[in-house]
């Protein structure tokens, strides 16, 4: 137990509070005095203007110190300290001094509630010494008798803020100092209290550190208890006086941002995890909306974090569920089109360039909406990631295609390897390898005829998890392309490193190999590289004889584009094979 913090008590509300009761106890604890004692004159109107001022500044505190900072309620306790000073110097006998002067408890019960112990000690030593003197200077009371006032309300002092601090460590986190789940769950509930009649913005983040796990398994639990403390110290000192930061349990933080928007929260997080990059967080915002109950809010905050972790990790997403989003009815629509199988799979030919022969196809997903017509690709495949619908386009379109190419083995003897597009929202579920086994067993395809493309952008995140996937997808006997090669700006230096057996240069990228020299000769170090390190190289985009002529030149492997064939349905693509193959070799 560290008697130096402040009490876990001390929430705005509660300071409030307390400071309104002992301001009310105060105000009529002096009419009281007023009322039963002798006093006469001036000190009587003095004692009674006193007392009135107490009740009226209950009713301030009460109404608006919720909103206060911790530092403003220096003031009131300190003003209450030179009231009772004033109280008992206007006293006109002994026993009203002593009565006066033991309202003094209530300032320094407030400071031992309230404060750090270094602040609580300079206003119980202001208000003592204070109160001290007064009771000497006013004649009536003895040095001794002051004294011992003081040493009783010191001593019931120290043990309430004992008492207190103990059972505030049942609401924390020994090993942060933090708010635990239970102390994070109270203060949610008097913030939420507090602004049913405030009506100020309320935000709530989850922080759930990277890899933690694996900081654990190979640093050790000292090092991963390190990392804690180090997030909990960092963030502490960073966040506004009024923000609530607590472990809400393992590596998960969740914070508190009174008075912010959901977009202000966002940009404090992600500033405040660009500021402390050693720890690498992913985040999930969600601002309070009217009628939010606490476990609504935490739920919103909970799914903008798995968005984060989905999409990569590292990443500080806000729940945006509750704003106007312009392509709802198009989500609606798609998950229509998913359940009633509308969405449908074009093929498109990967010719072997040296025989032009079709050794290959990517599958493509097609949907026309039946008042818009068709939808373009990238268009809906946006919505379904936006609208967690990703997981379910995937899968379909994986079984579709699985399915076409299995009866057209059947009935044609023709084997097509199949290239299919993963999400990194797939990738980044943990498990996507073995929904991907379950559809080829389902099938009967072989997994050796699969290769899942992967883009660039995407692996440059470096999520931990996708990458797993793709070593364990290549365990399985699949194959890993790396999509739209040409593109990015670190895939050289990497290439080495990442589970990628074929690369597929992007379409941008050969459009110029015949206009440019130097686009010419760079993919042909392209294609020397991908063959040094035993990677196929597939050339998108493929539109003119030229291209085709260059790119076998090069000894490029494969080839993909209009030239050799638009994505196409299975029956078309089965009666474009059942003639020739659709390019001859030069």
């Amino acid at each position: 137990m560290n008697l130096l913090r402040a009490p876990e008590v001390a929430t705005p509300r509660a300071m409030a509070a307390m400071v309104a009761v002992f301001y009310l106890v105060g105000g009529v604890a002096g009419l009281l005095l007023t009322w039963g004692g002798h006093m006469q004159g001036t000190a009587r109107a003095v004692m009674v203007s006193m007392s009135l001022s107490a009740l009226l500044s209950a009713l301030v505190v009460a109404r608006w110190g919720s909103r206060w900072s911790r530092n403003v309620f220096h003031l009131p306790i300190g003003s209450a300290a030179l009231l009772v000073d004033t109280a008992v110097l206007v006293a006109p006998d002994a026993g009203t001094a002593v009565a006066s002067a033991a309202l003094i408890a209530f300032t320094v019960m407030d400071a031992v509630l309230l404060f750090k112990f270094h602040v609580a000690a300079a206003h119980v030593l202001f208000g003592l010494t204070g109160v001290t003197v007064a009771l000497t200077v006013q004649g009536d009371v003895s040095l001794p008798t002051a004294l011992a006032l003081d040493a009783v309300i010191v001593a019931l002092a120290v043990a309430t803020r004992v008492l207190v601090l103990r059972a505030a460590d049942a609401d924390r986190d020994p090993l942060t100092g933090l708010a635990n789940r239970r102390g994070f769950d109270e203060s949610l509930q008097h913030l939420l209290a507090d602004l049913s009649r405030s009506r100020e913005p309320l935000s709530a983040a989850l922080l759930d550190i990277d890899h933690f796990k694996a900081i654990n398994d190979t640093r050790g639990h000292e090092a991963g208890d390190e990392v804690l403390r180090r997030v909990a110290d960092e963030w502490t000192r960073a966040l506004p006086p009024r923000a609530v930061l607590a472990r809400h349990g393992g590596d998960e933080f969740a914070l508190l941002l009174p008075g912010s928007t959901g977009p202000a929260a966002l940009e404090l997080v992600r500033r405040l995890c660009a500021e402390h990059p050693a720890v690498r967080l992913s985040v999930g915002v969600a601002e309070r909306r009217v009628g939010d109950s606490a476990a609504q809010l935490m739920r919103r905050a909970d799914q903008a974090l798995y968005a984060a972790k989905a999409a990569g990790r590292g990443r500080c997403e806000l729940d945006c569920a509750g704003a106007e989003d312009p392509d709802q009815e198009l989500a609606r629509d798609l998950a229509s089109a998913l359940a009633f199988g509308e969405v449908v799979v074009h093929l498109q030919p990967i010719v072997e360039l040296c025989s032009g022969t079709v050794v290959g196809v990517e599958a493509l997903a097609r949907w026309t909406h039946s008042r818009r017509g068709p939808v373009p690709p990238d268009v809906f495949i946006g919505v379904a990631e936006r609208h967690g619908l990703i997981g379910a386009l995937g899968e379909q379109v994986l079984l579709a295609a699985c399915t076409q190419l299995a009866a057209l083995h059947r009935d044609t003897g023709r084997r097509l390897r199949l290239g299919v597009n993963v999400s990194g929202l797939e990738l980044s579920d943990p498990g996507y390898p073995a929904r991907m086994a379950a559809v080829l067993e389902e099938t009967g395809w072989p997994a050796g005829e699969v290769i899942v493309e992967v883009t660039e952008s995407l692996l440059e995140a470096d999520s931990a998890v996708a990458v797993a996937a793709l070593h364990t997808l290549r365990a399985q006997g699949i194959r890993v392309a790396l999509d739209d090669f040409g593109t990015g700006y670190s895939s050289f230096s990497r290439l080495d490193t990442l589970p990628v057996d074929v690369l597929k240069v992007d379409s941008s990228f050969i459009a110029t190999t015949t206009s440019s020299v130097r686009r010419a000769q760079m993919l042909r170090s392209i294609v020397g590289l991908a063959q040094a390190l035993g990677m196929d190289v597939v050339a998108e985009g493929v539109e003119t004889a030229e291209h085709d002529e260059l790119l076998r030149g090069m000894g490029c492997t494969f080839g993909q584009g209009w030239l050799y064939g638009r994505p196409m349905p299975l029956a078309q693509l089965a009666a474009t094979l059942a003639t020739r193959p659709l390019v001859k070799a030069g």
